[in-house]
């Protein structure tokens, strides 16, 4: 049986859906600018990847000041507000639960998502206190450098399994020589999975516990 020391969770179509913050939020920025705003459904295949990454290909933008401009415009709302606008997936609370009881198994996140927002949505679904920390991102860091970062503190081991739902976390993972996992409840798709090749992939939270036959 695989033993890891730390499971690293991806917070955005992972632990929880944040479809319509994330859609409201951005919509804001790009109203704020001057742009037209943009249909959910042309929004979401955008979440995951870092805001400024997003920003830059929706205003078709590389003026850096604008893009930061743009950033801070999406936060104002998601300060406010979109943080809120934020659902939990089903069976994550209880698979945390479970992981937690699981002796020698210790927990993170590791988001590109601003480190206080992350911990105010865990929070309202009440779910901090399962995690030892939480790894925020900020504009012009990449989440391999977060997980880098992470191993050169000594925050955690080399006996991390980093968990996500897009290409980032995997590749990211990689990039530090460690092994991932996929979900599909999230907002990549199996085949951009399974072209960075996941040690695991999930349809359901309550198959993580399968790991440690815990389930």
């Amino acid at each position: 049986m695989p033993k890891f020391e730390w499971l690293l969770f991806d917070l955005d179509g992972t632990l929880s859906d944040p479809a319509d913050g994330f859609v409201n939020s951005m919509n804001h920025a790009l109203v704020a600018h001057d742009y037209e705003p943009r249909p959910a459904a042309e929004l979401t295949p955008h979440i995951g990847p870092p805001l400024e990454v997003t920003l830059g290909q929706l205003t078709d933008s590389k003026d850096s000041a604008h893009i930061r401009a743009l950033v801070d415009k999406y936060r104002e709302y998601y300060g406010e507000t979109g943080y809120a606008e934020n659902r939990l997936y089903p069976g994550i609370a209880d698979t945390l639960a479970s992981l937690r009881n699981i002796k020698g198994i210790r927990l993170g996140v590791c988001t590109s998502k601003r480190a206080d927002f992350a911990e105010r949505i865990l929070e309202r679904f009440e779910l901090l206190h399962y995690f030892e920390f939480v790894s925020g991102g900020d504009v012009g860091i990449a989440k391999w450098q977060q997980l880098q970062g992470l191993l050169e503190s000594n925050r955690i081991s080399s006996q991390a399994l980093m968990i996500g739902d897009r290409h980032f976390d995997l590749s990211a993972a990689a990039k530090n020589n460690l092994p991932s996992a996929g979900v599909l409840w999230g907002y990549g798709s199996r085949e951009e999975l399974d072209e960075h090749s996941p040690t695991y992939l999930f349809s359901q939270p309550t198959e993580i516990l399968n790991i440690f036959g815990a389930r």
